[in-house]
């Protein structure tokens, strides 16, 4: 199809929902991913964790006809969501979107040249497997490019979330605590996650933002809040102390954002790129 005959009737209700507003929490990451991805004629191009379409759908509106784009995800929603968005972009047949596990893909070995990550390898429940599956299905000197979220991610979160388990007096759910604002790794772990599985990591670029919010309401009301992070978070504290543990934090944080004005999380953003 050519972009003559592509019709986008700015009435039409398709076309208001291709406008939707992108995720602000991915649409951060997924700019970096998409200014210093490499881009060539030819590429056979895989995105791991595509969920609704972003960046992949906006990747292949970047490339042309002589590339071609796989998306590859395990939640099935958001596969369907990708795949509406997709026929109504118009960009079949050159992307093709599946429902499938990073850490089991069904492709044949050597298959991609390239291989996108847009906050995937922090949700992946086995990055170790679906690393070394990148590294199975890429052409040799084939490229991973991922974004991810690194320790120190809402760290005024944390510093506030600890403060109130010690004031209860609930310090033995610190540990647990501790290792849920560490998980998501630092540099030199996704660095030797990508190695151990024999890639060389050839670029780094580390940055960070900031999300602001009223309150410590407003912040914890938050949609990706609620969606994201909450369950997490609840699942650190016992059942009978959540109602305790979560009030006494919201008052907390609200006092932080009544005296500073307004509250302020510090997101660490790290882009990092691989060969085979």
């Amino acid at each position: 199809m050519t972009y003559r005959s592509k019709s986008f009737p700015i009435e039409s209700p398709d076309t208001v929902l291709l406008l939707e507003e992108l995720s602000l929490w991915s649409s951060y990451f997924g700019k970096t991913l998409l200014d210093q991805v490499p881009l060539r004629k030819g590429m056979n191009v895989l995105d791991l964790g595509c969920g609704t379409g972003f960046p992949l759908i906006e990747l292949a509106n970047r490339m042309d006809e002589s590339c071609s784009l796989t998306g590859l995800d395990l939640w099935e929603a958001g596969v369907e969501r990708a795949k509406w968005k997709l026929a109504h972009h118009q960009l079949l047949p050159k992307v093709e979107i599946l429902l499938g596990d990073a850490a089991k893909m069904p492709f044949e070995d050597k298959t991609f040249d390239l291989i996108t990550s847009n906050l995937g390898i922090n949700n992946f429940s086995d990055p170790t497997a679906a690393v070394r599956e990148s590294y199975r299905v890429m052409k040799r000197d084939g490229r991973l490019c991922l974004t991810t979220n690194i320790e120190g991610h809402f760290r005024e979160f944390y510093a506030a979330f600890e403060a109130v388990l010690k004031e209860l007096g609930l310090d033995e759910l610190l540990p647990n605590l501790k290792a849920s604002e560490q998980r998501r790794g630092t540099d030199e772990t996704v660095r030797d996650l990508l190695e151990d599985a024999r890639f060389s990591v050839v670029k780094i670029i580390r940055d960070k933002f900031t999300l602001r919010y009223l309150s410590g309401s407003a912040f914890l009301h938050h949609f990706l809040t609620v969606v994201g992070f909450l369950p997490g978070w609840r699942s650190l504290v016992p059942t009978e102390e959540e109602e305790r543990v979560f009030s006494l934090l919201e008052k907390r944080l609200n006092e932080q954002s009544d005296w500073d004005g307004e509250l302020k999380m510090t997101v660490p953003m790290l882009y990092v790129e691989a060969v085979r």
